[in-house]
């Protein structure tokens, strides 16, 4: 690969913009990948595309009252740019921590914004990527070429969510809403409201929305673990008082914040039932002895088989105990016209329907790719270690962890990125891709990731759509940040799963 500024040529089709290393998406880890490129490959040329008009991702397309992190800010913020306020943040303050990242950095001459990619085809007699793109602004098709691709855009539609089909639907009189696409027009105020679902948006929703409805009934199919905890750090905030720098602090805090967690997971997996009892009492303490935990707080799982929803100041259950918001535990019937019948035969009288029922897989972005002409079905593939895949060459994708702060992945693939690109340039390489070794002939191949690992619906619905992994440490994504932070750094690039041409 050369180390060239970009490059412009013609084309039939008009302008090609060629570069080092194109970006794919300017969330978190589109933002993260760039820093890393720009630091530790300053040679490169690289350029960002976002089909939105801004960065964010996740964090500007979703609108919903209350919108905040699900991890700790010291470690879902970037290793090398400092988190200074509370643990959990807004929306907001993330996208502001974001914004200074690509200001201190100069990153924003490198994104173009509002550029939709449609298609990619890789040519291995190029060696080269080569992708259409509208630009949503202009309605322009623009066509960029590139050495590699870092696939950074996430893993679910950001414009829409899932919804599942319940008979009745068309017979309900009031509104129907996801959270993914909120609408500006909606009026909360003195509305009966129920909200469908458990996880994490629900829980960041109903204590957000409580002060405002006449009532707003949280209704689930099956319980989710919570965590309620104050939303400081104590660590960090001790350190500050005695005037220790905002990197010390940062790097100190997100240590033990890393170390917590890991316990947390560890003892999830061997000690599941005092975590469970730990995690039910913490419920208890907010709700008293008399609410009805079993039934509304006990999932089946055993704790982190799903994501554990933080809450910040037990916010959910100070909204639960005082009367504003209430839980129930049924299975939806039909809807009807003034709400939903359940199974157990009571009705929930509603004027807004929220349906906070997760996401839709979206695998590459959805972006139409081929290989030498012939289509790409990512499904056929086998992933290496959840970032590459047999069979396509030159690409990353970033695929972060569920039980750890996605960022932390965005930091050490960023490393792994450019090491792997300046062994391209020592070997004088222009192609690189991952291939089963001869000992891995017979390796059963299972689907991405095990049910009995980690379940949420979102995944399980559309796990057709992922690679396969193997049972060798190579060929999976095993989701252990405390394993990957020794183990990749430590891969050796001239392993015989690394083909170079």
């Amino acid at each position: 690969m050369t180390e060239t500024m970009t490059l412009e040529r013609k084309a039939a089709s008009g302008a090609v913009e060629h570069f080092d290393v194109l970006i794919v998406g300017a969330g978190i880890s589109g933002i993260g990948a760039a820093y890393h490129l720009s630091t530790q490959c300053p040679g490169k040329s690289f350029v960002i595309l976002d089909s939105l008009e801004s960065f964010g991702g996740t964090w500007l397309t979703h609108k919903y009252p209350g919108i905040r992190s699900d991890s700790d800010l010291y470690t879902f913020g970037y290793r090398f740019k400092p988190w200074t306020s509370a643990p959990i943040a807004s929306a907001a303050e993330i996208l502001k921590y974001m914004g200074e990242v690509i200001e201190e950095n100069d990153l924003g001459r490198h994104i173009r914004y509002r550029h939709k990619i449609a298609a990619g085809h890789w040519s291995s007699a190029d060696n080269l990527w080569t992708l259409d793109v509208t630009d949503l602004a202009t309605g322009e098709t623009r066509t960029f070429t590139t050495n590699f691709l870092r696939m950074c855009q996430g893993y679910y539609h950001h414009d829409k969510g899932y919804t599942p089909e319940w008979p009745g639907m068309a017979d309900f009189k009031g509104r129907i809403v996801h959270p993914q696409t909120w609408p500006e027009d909606i009026d909360l105020k003195g509305k009966k409201v129920v909200v469908i679902g458990s996880g994490a948006t629900a829980a960041t929703l109903v204590p957000a929305i409580a002060g405002d409805c006449a009532h707003v009934t949280m209704l689930q199919r099956s319980p989710t673990y919570f965590y309620a905890a104050p939303n400081v750090n104590e660590l960090a905030d001790m350190l500050r008082q005695l005037d220790v720098a905002e990197e010390t602090v940062h790097d100190i805090v997100r240590r033990k914040a890393l170390f917590d967690l890991k316990e947390l997971s560890r003892r999830s997996l061997e000690e599941p039932d005092a975590v469970k009892a730990e995690l039910l009492a913490g419920v208890k303490a907010y709700l008293g002895q008399d609410y009805d935990i079993e039934k509304h707080f006990t999932p089946r799982y055993r704790p982190w088989q799903q994501r554990l929803a933080f809450i910040p100041e037990g916010d959910m259950f100070k909204g639960i105990a005082s009367g504003k918001a209430s839980v129930v535990t049924d299975e939806i019937e039909r809807f009807d016209a003034t709400g939903i019948q359940l199974k157990s035969g009571e009705h929930l009288d509603a004027d807004i329907i929220i349906t906070a029922t997760g996401f839709s897989l979206s695998v590459l972005g959805n972006i139409a790719f081929d290989i030498d002409g012939k289509p790409l079905n990512l499904a056929d593939s086998v992933t290496y270690r959840g970032m590459m895949f047999t069979g396509v060459p030159n690409l990353l994708w970033i695929f972060g962890y569920f039980r750890a702060s996605w960022t932390l992945r965005v930091d050490m693939l960023g490393d792994f990125v450019c090491r792997l690109l300046k062994h391209m340039d020592t070997r004088g390489a222009h192609r690189v891709e991952v291939a089963l070794r001869p000992e891995d002939k017979d390796m059963p191949l299972l689907p991405w990731i095990a049910a009995e690992n980690f379940n949420p619906g979102y995944l399980m619905r559309d796990l057709h759509l992922l690679p396969k992994r193997g049972d060798k440490p190579e060929w999976q994504h095993n989701q252990d940040y405390w394993k990957e932070r020794e183990e990749i750094p430590a891969i050796d690039l001239d392993g015989p799963e690394f083909v170079y041409k």
